[in-house]
């Protein structure tokens, strides 16, 4: 892509309808159905990012985003993290009539290929921004990927797309060091094992505490040898609102990724710390995630010239979703749309949204992590 003299870079857009039709099965949210639990529909279906892309449409955004084509990881890359036996693991079930991949990770058939394609498309978005084409990205992918371990499937998640689009900018593209700022309400165990060994990368998660995985997520997990100091775990209580998430922002988040300096910053995106979703507990509305994105947009700027790629994870509440989405791109893209979010006043009156004492303290437990960056 050239640009002519003046012309700004967009923000980049990976999807693909494909993405939509990874079939998750018949269940009752997320559990097995089967007597005496009625069948129903898995709680990680299309709905939620199909709605958020139809938003994006409607509200007349779409066409003002540069479109990334999205390829095919393909399987050596896939093996820089994952093992062969986790390949033909996925690859024999989405090749039968599909199965659990792991942990509470429903595979159909297809699914696969389709996986494939949406760790591609993470890819495709880091080489669009470091290529120059887009000025920041994000990947609306499905099926997600910041719990997939590298020998199991977890979570919904196949491939650990955050790791993997991480290593090929190290790796493939030259990279010295990343920055992952997991904002999903759940612990971003996947990413945190993938580059639990490596300085490279400086890993943060920002979540629900204990609440999934219920064993992890703990300010004590820092990573361990020339890893150890570079993964930072901020748990926070549950009912957490937008004041403690920019508490932890400010307090944490900021300062770790002005010390570090990474060369691009990732951002798995699961909007489930939103108010109302059914997988968890806290408070978080658009306005919240508007303000989240100015933040990483500022330091970005300040460290990296401003790039930034975003992964989507979850987000289970097909009603808001799209809003908080269209916040975060609205403000990636610097585009203001005429649509108004009409669960915004509702939210923004939920008890609890300041920050409150016991959620400062934790925010303070992550915080005395900071010294392990500077040494």
């Amino acid at each position: 892509m050239s640009l002519s003299r003046g012309e700004k870079l967009k923000t980049g857009f990976v999807y693909h309808e494909i993405y939509m039709w990874h079939n998750t099965g018949n269940n009752a949210d997320v559990m097995p159905y089967g007597n005496p639990v009625q069948p129903g529909i898995h709680i990680e279906n299309p709905e939620t990012k199909r709605r958020f892309h139809n938003l994006l449409e409607v509200s007349g955004l779409l066409p003002q985003l540069e479109k990334i084509i999205a390829r095919p990881v393909t399987e050596s890359q896939l093996l820089r993290y994952h093992t062969p036996k986790h390949l033909a693991r996925v690859k024999k079930l989405s090749e039968g009539d599909g199965g659990d991949g792991g942990y509470f990770s429903p595979i159909g058939r297809g699914s696969y290929e389709i996986a494939m394609l949406s760790t591609g498309g993470v890819i495709s978005a880091v080489d669009a921004v470091l290529n120059g084409d887009v000025k920041n990205a994000y990947a609306l992918v499905r099926p997600p990927g910041h719990h997939a371990l590298a020998d199991s499937a977890m979570g919904f998640c196949m491939f650990a797309n955050a790791v993997l689009a991480g290593l090929h900018a190290l790796e493939a593209r030259g990279l010295k060091r990343i920055a992952v700022v997991d904002w999903d309400v759940h612990h971003g165990n996947g990413t945190q094992a993938g580059f639990w060994e490596d300085p490279r990368a400086l890993t943060i998660s920002i979540h629900q505490d204990q609440c999934f995985p219920s064993d992890s997520g703990f300010t004590t997990e820092v990573g361990a040898g020339e890893g150890e100091g570079y993964n930072i775990n901020i748990p926070l209580p549950a009912g957490s609102g937008v004041g403690a998430y920019e508490a932890a922002f400010d307090r944490v988040v900021i300062p770790a990724l002005q010390t570090y300096k990474p060369d691009l910053i990732f951002v798995p995106s699961g909007f489930d710390a939103g108010a109302h979703d059914p997988l968890g507990r806290m408070q978080m509305h658009s306005e919240g995630y508007r303000n989240l994105t100015r933040k990483i947009m500022k330091v970005a700027d300040e460290v990296c010239d401003g790039r930034i790629v975003m992964c989507h994870e979850g987000g289970y509440n097909a009603a808001t979703v799209p809003f908080f989405g269209l916040a975060v791109m609205e403000e990636l893209s610097g585009l203001k749309t005429n649509v108004v979010d009409p669960f915004y006043e509702s939210m923004a009156a939920l008890g609890g949204q300041e920050l409150q004492p016991h959620q400062a303290d934790a925010i303070s437990s992550a915080e005395a992590l900071l010294k392990n960056l500077t040494r």
